[in-house]
């Protein structure tokens, strides 16, 4: 119904892709180009006169739009190529490589025949040709009925340093920003198909450079992320094609971290903080100390963190916060002097701060003396006082029980003689331990050289400097007690075996003439027993026990029996008090019997009716009698 088109306006020369250098526009060029030593290939373009769609046979080359009809029976795509060395040939489908079966042949001329083309077969088909010089290629679109076609691709491409990148619709295309991004819908479709272009399904207008199918994106920004569409329409229907615009920022460097000063607030005080630069900063710390380190960047997408010592992946104790741009250390003395580094990655490109650690070491100091153990004589000395040390503060000595101390040497001071001074010995013992004593103790006038000797001096040339002490005084002054105990009782107390019990007596201090003191006075003397066991006639006592009863009941669990207990002596076989036999365990005076099950049922009378109740396996089972059996 349709004649067919031998050209579709902004596709034809659209579709051609080559690297060749020279473009031959006739097939008797090509063929003289052939001669020449070394060529790049190039593919012939024919354009062919008009055919109608019922031919049952299509025969066309490339460059051309093929519209499928009901009666089409085969379709022939042409493809002729020269170039030295000679080229190869090959087929692609929406850029992948065609499957041959035995409907899609590969001609010996390297024609492309497909048998009883089906809507499956509907695409654009590129003929390759390649050598070791380069390749070229060009498409043929295979429609159905004329509907709307557009050529698409699948890739994903990432441009990072390219100032302009082209693509075709259905891609997806990752850039930097003030790049120049083109993305191309080429459409085939008899009758002509028309373009439109949507961003996140927004028709978009001339102002956004539209032209033959191609869109493009000048110095493109954060703002023109979005969804680009293109829809291809025609009397025959329509079809549309998307591709994703990402725009990529590589990592940069910020100055701050709000993260890091919110987590700072809610830690320790005594937690230091730091940020990483391109440059490197570097952060001084006592060992036992924590940190917080922060990778302050941005980039898009969101840069990922990966943190670094010394050029190696952390092992040591840490915790990573804040999506990783915050590093906590909760004791910088897992770590020795070192750098800590963030890579920060994106697929934009990739950034490394850096921060240098530095441990302070805590020291001994002997830089102070102690005062001088004696103000004269021969034994005077100053020892070196021990202190430690963090950055010239001192801190507890606890902190450097690690560190190795100094040697340490004792100073020699007031080493001279002594002004005299009494000298005296140690008291002797008390004449008595009680009632009042004397003590004695010898006193002299001496003067110690600064030679350690001892010279004897008159007693006038020490009282010009003190008071002679006293050689004698009072000792042992407190009164002389003893202790004292009364009669033992009768042994009558509780009974604690066979013929035993318990007797008291009572303990007393007193003084020498017999009046009574506390008993703290006598503290110091061993105590009289105010207790002892003794033998009676009164605890020969036992439990005595009679025979069990009859069972209450001859079988069921219901059964029980009892018997006397008594507590009778042994000798008269008479009762006494209980209490006298409890030094011995009372016996049971009642016990369960006959708890075997009852087999046979027993008739039970009860107001106007009767039951009969029988025992089985500890069940009680009734049922209404009139029988007066069960």
């Amino acid at each position: 119904e349709y004649p067919f088109h031998r050209h579709v306006s902004g596709f034809t020369s659209s579709l051609r892709t080559s690297s060749a250098e020279v473009f031959l526009p006739t097939s008797v060029g090509l063929a003289n180009g052939l001669h020449r030593p070394h060529q790049k290939p190039a593919i012939l373009r024919k354009i062919s006169a008009a055919q109608q769609l019922s031919a049952s046979e299509v025969v066309t080359h490339l460059g051309q739009t093929v519209v499928l009809a009901s009666g089409t029976l085969s379709v022939l795509l042409h493809c002729e190529a020269v170039g030295n060395p000679k080229p190869t040939i090959s087929w692609a489908k929406n850029g992948e490589e065609v499957k041959y079966t035995d409907r899609i042949l590969l001609q010996p001329d390297d024609s492309l025949q497909i048998l009883a083309p089906v809507e499956a077969d509907v695409g654009f088909y590129a003929c390759n040709a390649s050598n070791a010089l380069g390749s070229d290629s060009v498409s043929i679109a295979v429609t159905l009925a004329g509907k709307p076609l557009i050529k698409t691709s699948r890739a994903t491409v990432i441009n990072t340093e390219l100032p302009a990148v082209t693509v075709d619709i259905g891609s997806t295309v990752k850039t930097i920003q003030k790049a120049n991004v083109t993305i191309n819908c080429q459409v085939a479709g008899v009758p002509e198909a028309k373009v439109t272009w949507f961003k996140n399904k927004v028709k978009l207008f001339s102002a956004h450079h539209l032209h033959d199918g191609l869109l493009i994106i000048a110095n493109v920004s954060l703002s023109d992320q979005g969804l680009y569409s293109c829809k291809a329409a025609n009397l025959h229907g329509e079809v549309t094609e998307s591709s994703q615009l990402l725009v990529l920022e590589p990592p940069q460097p910020l100055p701050y971290l709000e993260d890091l000063a919110a987590v700072l607030s809610s830690a320790e005080p005594s937690t230091h903080s730091v940020l990483t630069s391109p440059s490197g900063t570097k952060l001084t710390v006592s060992p036992g100390s924590s940190a917080l380190i922060g990778c302050a960047v941005n980039g898009h997408p969101t840069p990922n963190i990966t943190w670094l010592y010394s050029g190696e992946p952390l092992s040591l104790r840490h915790h990573l916060l804040a999506s990783g741009r915050i590093l906590q250390i909760l004791n910088v003395s897992d770590f020795t002097d070192g750098e800590f580094s963030c890579l920060a990655q994106n697929e934009a490109g990739s950034l490394t701060q850096k921060m240098s650690l530095v441990i302070q070491e805590y020291r001994w100091s002997v830089d102070r003396l102690t005062a001088c153990s004696a103000s004269c004589g021969h034994k005077g000395v100053q020892l070196p006082q021990l202190r430690c040390l963090l950055d010239g503060a001192e801190v507890n000595t606890s902190y450097c029980k690690e560190t190795p101390k100094p040697p340490l040497q004792p100073v020699p001071c007031n080493r001279r003689d002594c002004p005299s001074r009494w000298m005296v010995t140690s008291w002797s013992l008390c004449t008595r331990t009680c009632g009042g004593g004397i003590q004695m103790r010898r006193v002299t006038c001496q003067r110690l050289t600064a030679k350690g000797s001892s010279v004897p001096m008159s007693n006038e040339a020490c009282a010009q400097v003190s008071k002679r002490p006293v050689d004698t005084q009072n000792c042992n002054r407190q009164p002389c007690v003893e202790w004292v105990a009364s009669s033992w009782s009768q042994c009558n107390g509780p009974c604690i075996g066979p013929r035993l019990a318990v007797q008291h007596r009572q303990i007393f201090c007193q003084t020498k003439d017999g009046t009574s003191v506390s008993s703290d006075q006598c503290s110091a003397l061993p105590r009289p027993l105010s207790t002892q066991n003794c033998w009676t006639d009164i605890c020969g006592v036992h439990w005595r026990v009679s025979l069990w009863t009859v069972c209450t009941a001859t079988c069921g669990n219901y059964g029980f029996q009892s018997r006397r207990i008594d507590c009778v002596h042994i000798r008269t076989n008479k009762p006494v008090m209980e209490h006298h036999c409890s030094w011995r365990p009372r016996p049971s005076n009642w016990q369960r019997c006959n708890v075997t099950p009852c087999e046979n049922g027993t008739l039970l009378r009860g107001g106007d009716a009767e039951q009969c109740r029988g025992r089985k396996e500890g069940r009680v089972v009734s049922q209404k009698c009139s029988t007066g059996s069960c």
